[in-house]
């Protein structure tokens, strides 16, 4: 006589794994954290953010504008929902990121050892990191 025995296996549809969850918001609070600090820096005009502004040519104003738009930014990647306006942030970090980066190497103000350069590529690195890592709800 034989048994017949059966096992039934459920999935969640639409699931991710674990330690990619952990990952993306892991990734996403430091990327927001680090976007929110630099931006309440700009608006503070602190830690010699005004003259790096003014060396670079730009008008001392640009520094409110920039931290306006970082704060929200910060804001907008960590509330629920609004998966179109996280696109537009991402979007938004990442031509800021570069931008910043590619003025100081325009302007040969590199800081020491390439920091003014490889601070903005690291933060377009972490953001383009949380976007790859977003979640199927996240995802248009």
């Amino acid at each position: 006589m034989s048994k017949i025995i059966s096992a039934e296996t459920t999935t969640k549809v639409g699931t991710q794994p674990r330690g990619k969850m952990i990952a993306y918001w892991s990734v996403t609070f430091l990327l927001a954290a680090s976007v929110m600090l630099s931006g309440i820096g700009q608006l503070m005009k602190y830690g010699g953010n005004l003259e790096l502004v003014t060396n670079l040519g730009y008008p001392s104003y640009v520094l409110t504008i920039l931290g306006i738009w970082k704060v929200l930014g910060a804001i907008a990647l960590v509330i629920p929902g609004f998966p179109r306006l996280k696109e537009w942030v991402h979007a938004g970090i990442f031509f800021l990121m570069t931008g910043a980066a590619l003025s100081h190497a325009f302007a040969n103000d590199y800081g020491d050892y390439g920091f003014y350069v490889i601070l903005p590529l690291s933060y377009a690195v972490l953001n383009i990191a949380s976007w790859a890592l977003r979640p199927k709800s996240r995802k248009l």
